[in-house]
C-alpha cells in the first residue's frame, strides 16, 4: 500500500513538473514571437528557432523539469513513507507503553514489557515499576513485622493474665498455659514437663499438661533426667527445632487417624540460668523465626512463675518443719533433761529454730489473719487480727468453738463439704471467702486453708490465713450492681468509632423497633433521619477528638416514627489510648418533648390570662399588705402578753418550770433556781430529767409521766414528791402540771410548792 501511494505520487508531481516545463517553453516562444513579430504557428516556431538558435536548447526545459520532479518526489515520497512508518512504530510503541502504564496504575506491578535499545522512555518506566515493586515487598514486609510485633504483644499480656490467675495450682496452670499457647501459635498438640528435684537421687521430668485438637489430654508421662530430646534440652538449656521429625517420636492423633507432624519446638523453662521445665509443641507448619521467639519469651515468664511457685511451697514446707521441730523439741524434753551437754547443744539450736519460727509467725501475724482448727472444725488458736476482724476482744471468746459460728448459713452446704475433704487431708483451698462477724456483718477475705500433716502424713490440723478484702468486695459489688442497674434503667448501646452498632440492651431495642440480629447490621446513621445527619456527624468528630457530648437527640424506630432521647456519648480506649468503641448511654424523653410542645401551646394561652392575673395580682398584693401589717400588730401583742406572763411568773414563790413536748426547758424562774439550787443558764436548753436523779425511774408514776417524752403525763392533779437538791438535800413539795396546746405546739408547766419543815 505504501508503495502504490508512493508511484502515483511521483507520477501525478512529475506530469506537473513536466506541464510547468512545457508552459515556460510557451510563454518564452510566445514573447520571442511578439519581439520578432512573427505568428505563434509552427511556420513561426520554425522561423523563430532559426533566428534564436537557444531555443533549440530551451525546447530542453519541460523534459529537464519533468525529469527534476520525478527524482525529486520520488525522494521525497521515499522519505514520506519512512516518515509514515516511523510514526506508526512510535504509534505501536506508544500504545503499548500506554497499556503498561495502565497495568501498573491498576496495581499489576509484574506486567511485563518489551524494551527497545531506543526507548528511553520505556525503561524509565520499567525501572520505576521495580521500585515500585521493591517498595512494595518493603512495605509488605515491615507491615508484617509489624504484625508480628503486635501479635506477641498481644499474646505476652494474654499469658502474663494467665500466669497471675492460677498460680496456685500447678496442674490447672499448666493446661491453661498449654491450651492457650497451642489454640495462639496455630499448633496441633503441645506439653509442658517440670523439673522435679526434690529428691537429690531421683530428678526427674513430670509430664504436667498435655493438649491436643481442643481437647484435653491425660498428662502422667515421666522422662528420666537427659533421656530423649526432652532430656537434652534440659542438660543444654537451649531451644530444639526438629523440621524432620522421626516417625517414631510424635505423633498427632485427630478423629481422622494418625499423622506425624511436620515440626516440633522443645524450648526449656529457664530463668536466671535456673531450668524448671521443659515445653514441647509439635505442629503441622513449620514455625516462623518471630513465633519461636514468642516460645521462648513465653516460656521464660512461665518459668519465672514456677520459681514463685516453688518459693511459696518452699515457704510453706518450712513453716510445716518448725512446727514439727516444735513438737519434737517438747516430746524429747525429759530425755535432753537428763543429758546436759546434749541439752546444751539442742537447746542452741532450739533457740535458733524457735527465734526464726516466732519472727515468722510475727510476721504472719502483723500481715495477715490467722487462725487454726483440728480436723472437727474446733478453733484452736486465732491471732489478734483475726480477733479483731472478726470483733471478737480476746481467745477465750473464740477458742473451743465451731468453725460454723464463723460461716453463715447460706454457706454451710459447699463449705462443710469443703471441710470435709481438708479434715480428710484433700487439695488446699485458696479463694474469695466470707466469714460474718460478732455483729453479723460480713467480711469477705481472700482466704487460704491448708492441711498441717504430722510426721506420719496424717492431718494434726487445719491452718487458716486470709487477707481482708471487705471493702473492695463491696466496692467491686456495688460496681456491678450500679452497673446491672444502669442497664436495666437506661437505654444502652456500643458501637464501633465509624459508628457500626457492635451491642445493644433490651431497652434499646424497645426504643428502636429493631430486634438484635437486624440492628447490628446498621450504624448511627441510619437510627436517625436524614435531617439530622450532619448534626450527628458533628457529634461524631467531637467524640473523635475526646470531646463527649451530652444532650437530646432525635431516631427513628423501625417504623418510621420519631422518638426523642437525651444521650450521652462517651469514649472507651484500649490499652494503647487509642478509641475502641464508643458507648451511648440515653433516656427516652419522647412524652417530654411532647409535653414541651403541648406546653408551649399552653404558654400561649396562659399569655392571653396573665394580663388579667397582673390585675388581680396588684388587687391580692393590697390584700397582703394589710394582712401583713394586721399579723404584725398580733405578734407584737402577743409578744406584749408573753413578756407580761414571764414577769409575773418570775414573781411567783413557787418554782414554775415550762417545758416542751421534748421535755426540753424553755422557762426556770427565781423559785426554781432557790428551790433547786442551781441557775436559768444551766437548766434553759436541757432536758428536764437534768433536775432529777436516775435512780428516781420506777419509784413514782407520776413523777415518771412527767419525764419520758413518750408518756401521757398526768395533768391538773396536785401530788406529793420528793426531790434532791444540787447540795443533796432531799425536800418534800408539791407538784401541779398543766398542758398548754397552741397550734401544733404544745407546752407543760409545773407548779412546785416546797412544803417541806425546816426544824431548828
Amino acid at each position: 500500500m505504501d508503495r502504490e501511494y508512493s508511484k502515483s505520487f511521483v507520477i501525478k508531481n512529475t506530469l506537473i513538473g513536466f506541464t510547468a516545463g512545457l508552459v515556460m517553453l510557451l510563454i518564452i516562444l510566445f514573447i520571442e514571437s511578439i519581439y520578432y513579430k512573427i505568428a505563434l504557428t509552427i511556420v513561426g516556431v520554425v522561423e523563430l528557432h532559426r533566428i534564436t538558435p537557444i531555443l533549440y536548447f530551451l525546447d530542453l526545459i519541460p523534459i529537464i523539469i519533468g525529469v527534476f520532479s520525478y527524482f525529486l518526489f520520488k525522494n521525497s515520497a521515499i522519505f514520506k513513507t519512512q516518515i509514515t512508518n516511523t510514526l506508526e512504530l512510535e504509534q505501536s510503541r506508544q500504545r503499548k507503553l500506554y497499556r503498561f502504564v495502565e497495568k501498573l496504575k491498576s496495581g499489576d506491578i509484574d506486567a511485563d514489557y518489551q524494551l527497545d535499545e531506543s526507548d528511553v522512555l520505556g525503561r524509565s518506566i520499567v525501572s520505576l515499576r521495580d521500585s515500585i515493586k521493591v517498595s512494595k515487598q518493603e512495605e509488605a514486609a515491615r507491615r508484617k513485622e509489624d504484625e508480628q510485633r503486635n501479635w506477641v504483644a498481644e499474646g505476652m499480656a494474654k499469658f502474663g493474665e494467665i500466669l497471675r490467675s492460677d498460680n496456685d495450682n500447678m496442674e490447672e496452670l499448666s493446661y491453661q498455659i498449654i491450651r492457650n499457647l497451642v489454640k495462639y501459635i496455630d499448633a496441633n498438640q503441645g506439653s509442658i514437663y517440670l523439673l522435679e528435684d526434690h529428691d537429690p537421687g531421683d530428678k526427674h521430668l513430670l509430664q504436667t499438661a498435655c493438649y491436643a485438637y481442643e481437647r484435653r489430654k491425660f498428662a502422667d508421662q515421666r522422662v528420666e533426667w537427659g533421656e530423649g530430646l526432652v532430656g537434652t534440652c534440659v542438660l543444654e538449656g537451649q531451644t530444639i527445632f526438629l523440621k524432620k521429625v522421626p516417625d517414631s517420636y510424635l505423633s498427632v492423633t485427630s478423629g481422622l487417624g494418625k499423622a506425624n507432624p511436620r515440626c516440633v519446638i522443645i524450648v526449656p523453662l529457664k530463668v536466671r540460668e535456673e531450668i524448671h521445665g521443659v515445653l514441647e509443641i509439635a505442629s503441622f507448619s513449620y514455625f516462623e523465626q518471630f513465633q519461636i521467639d514468642f516460645i521462648e519469651k513465653v516460656a521464660e515468664s512461665i518459668a519465672s512463675t514456677i520459681a514463685t511457685v516453688k518459693i511459696n511451697l518452699r515457704t510453706s514446707k518450712l513453716l510445716q518443719e518448725s512446727q514439727l521441730q516444735a513438737e519434737t523439741l517438747s516430746t524429747q524434753e525429759e530425755q535432753m533433761r537428763q543429758n546436759m551437754e546434749e541439752l546444751q547443744a539442742t537447746q542452741e539450736e532450739a533457740a535458733s529454730q524457735a527465734e526464726k519460727f516466732v519472727s515468722f509467725t510475727n510476721s504472719v501475724n502483723h500481715t495477715l489473719i490467722r487462725a487454726e482448727y483440728d480436723t472437727t472444725g474446733i478453733l484452736l488458736y486465732a491471732n489478734t487480727r483475726f480477733l479483731n476482724k472478726l470483733e471478737y476482744s480476746s481467745n477465750s471468746e473464740v477458742e473451743g468453738k465451731h468453725i460454723s459460728m464463723f460461716i453463715n448459713k447460706k454457706d454451710r452446704v459447699w463449705f462443710d463439704e469443703l471441710w470435709k475433704n481438708l479434715a480428710k487431708g484433700g487439695k488446699h483451698f485458696e479463694g474469695d471467702m466470707k466469714h460474718v462477724t460478732r455483729s453479723g456483718k460480713d467480711l469477705w477475705t481472700i482466704a487460704t486453708y491448708t492441711c498441717v500433716r504430722n510426721q506420719h502424713g496424717g492431718v494434726e490440723k487445719v491452718l487458716f490465713l486470709a487477707i481482708d478484702t471487705t471493702d473492695q468486695k463491696k466496692q467491686s459489688l456495688d460496681y456491678e450492681g450500679q452497673i446491672n442497674a444502669l442497664i436495666l434503667s437506661s437505654i444502652k448501646a456500643e458501637f464501633t468509632p465509624t459508628g457500626d452498632l457492635i451491642e445493644a440492651n433490651e431497652k434499646f431495642l424497645q426504643a428502636t423497633g429493631y430486634n438484635i440480629h437486624d440492628a447490628k447490621k446498621k450504624s448511627i446513621y441510619d437510627f436517625t433521619p436524614d435531617s439530622d445527619r450532619k448534626q450527628i456527624e458533628r457529634i461524631w468528630d467531637d467524640i473523635a477528638h475526646d470531646i463527649p457530648y451530652e444532650g437530646a437527640i432525635r431516631v427513628l424506630t423501625s417504623n418510621g416514627e420519631d422518638k426523642w432521647l437525651r444521650a450521652t456519648f462517651s469514649v472507651v480506649k484500649d490499652m494503647y489510648e487509642e478509641m475502641a468503641k464508643i458507648i451511648f448511654i440515653a433516656n427516652d424523653i419522647t412524652r417530654e418533648k411532647t409535653m414541651e410542645r403541648e406546653t408551649k401551646v399552653q404558654t400561649e394561652r396562659l399569655m392571653v390570662q396573665e394580663e388579667q392575673l397582673r390585675q388581680n395580682e396588684i388587687e391580692l398584693n393590697r390584700k397582703l399588705r394589710e394582712a401583713r401589717e394586721e399579723v404584725k400588730n398580733q405578734f407584737k401583742e402577743i409578744e406584749k402578753v408573753k413578756i407580761r406572763n414571764e414577769k409575773i411568773l418570775e414573781g411567783f414563790l413557787d418554782a414554775v418550770i415550762i417545758t416542751d413536748k421534748d421535755g426540753v426547758v424553755n422557762f426556770f424562774n427565781n423559785a426554781a433556781e432557790q428551790l433547786f439550787e442551781t441557775t436559768k443558764s444551766k437548766i434553759i436548753g436541757q432536758n428536764i430529767r437534768i433536775l432529777f436523779p436516775n435512780d428516781i425511774d420506777g419509784k413514782d408514776e407520776f413523777l415518771d409521766a412527767y419525764l419520758s417524752p413518750e408518756k401521757e403525763k398526768v395533768v391538773g392533779q396536785r401530788r406529793e414528791i420528793n426531790i434532791t437538791t444540787q447540795s443533796g438535800n432531799e425536800i418534800n413539795v408539791l407538784m401541779l402540771l398543766s398542758e398548754t396546746k397552741i397550734g401544733r405546739e404544745t407546752t407543760y408547766t409545773a407548779f412546785i410548792q416546797n412544803i417541806s419543815v425546816d426544824l431548828f
